[in-house]
């Protein structure tokens, strides 16, 4: 049976999809079906609320099994935890459009809000922390030499960044092989970085 805390959790995750500025506690208590002061109960403030929801959305989006999936290659395993981030973005070319327009208008610029810029650093927080699980996983398996953790993190993430914004611009129709192709280059490039 599903919880309080989680009913709401699922109210605000799909309630983002329509922009963070529709995220008032009134509307998202309505739409979970309690009341204001049970939501604040729950999570105190608004960004509390948010937090919460792009965490559970982030966990969900990238479970872990795979990665520790031993009967797989490491190098095999890592690249499909990384492909996994793509997702979100899609394989159609208006599903990637909608999903980085939506991200442009969100977050850069001189007038993007406090809560739209939180809300960005807590994403960003959450890809460097789960590849970051990733890599520290290969390594006590012993099959990725200890190296700059976070090196190799921020390595991967702009590829994976770079990747995910070229679905959203106009591509080749084979974009896909090639996609992978380069993904695959920087895990390769991850596993055999010199120590620093």
């Amino acid at each position: 049976m599903e919880s309080t805390r989680d009913r709401i959790l699922a109210s605000v995750t799909a309630m983002m999809r329509d922009g963070v500025e529709r995220l008032s506690v009134r509307a998202v208590a309505a739409h979970a079906g309690v009341g204001a002061s049970t939501l604040r109960h729950y999570f105190p403030t608004q960004r509390d609320l948010i937090n919460a929801a792009l965490t559970a959305t982030y966990d969900a989006a990238m479970p872990d099994e795979r990665i520790r999936d031993t009967a797989l290659p490491p190098r095999e395993r890592l690249r499909e935890c990384l492909w996994r981030l793509f997702e979100p973005f899609g394989t159609n070319d208006a599903d990637a459009f909608a999903v980085w327009q939506s991200l442009f208008q969100a977050f850069p610029g001189a007038d993007t809000t406090p809560d739209a810029r939180a809300g960005y650093d807590l994403i960003v927080s959450q890809a460097e922390r789960r590849v970051g699980a990733w890599l520290a996983i290969l390594e006590e398996e012993g099959v990725l030499p200890p190296g700059d953790t976070e090196r190799r993190v921020h390595l991967l993430l702009t590829v994976v960044d770079g990747l995910s914004i070229e679905r959203a611009l106009p591509h080749r129709p084979d974009y896909l092989v090639h996609q992978a192709a380069t993904l695959a280059f920087a895990v390769d490039a991850v596993f055999d970085l010199p120590r620093s």
